[in-house]
């Protein structure tokens, strides 16, 4: 099992992830994207579920035409974990 991410390192991970927040209940972090509509939504959806895929680490998230709201979480650990940092960051550089 994959080590849960302590407070400190939380702060830390936010602090180096630009647009992404803590989720109320403090055991995920979230991010909305916006596109133009929603082919192009979707079109990124796929890019990250095919990381994501290869990551075997998936995100929890949806769709309503141009937005795309994405939440990540381990599970398994309980909240956050290096793996959602890794996704997260894989995920902003599919955005561009």
């Amino acid at each position: 099992m994959t080590q849960k991410l302590n407070p400190a390192e939380c702060a830390k991970l936010l602090g180096e992830l630009a647009g992404w927040s803590m989720a109320e209940d403090g055991r995920a972090i979230e991010r909305a994207f916006r596109f133009a509509n929603f082919v192009e939504a979707f079109a990124f959806m796929t890019k990250v579920a095919m990381r994501a895929e290869k990551m075997n680490h998936h995100p929890e998230w949806s769709n309503v035409y141009g937005r795309v709201t994405i939440r990540l979480t381990t599970h398994d650990a309980g909240g956050l974990t290096e793996r959602d940092a890794k996704l997260a960051r894989a995920i902003d550089q599919l955005a561009g």
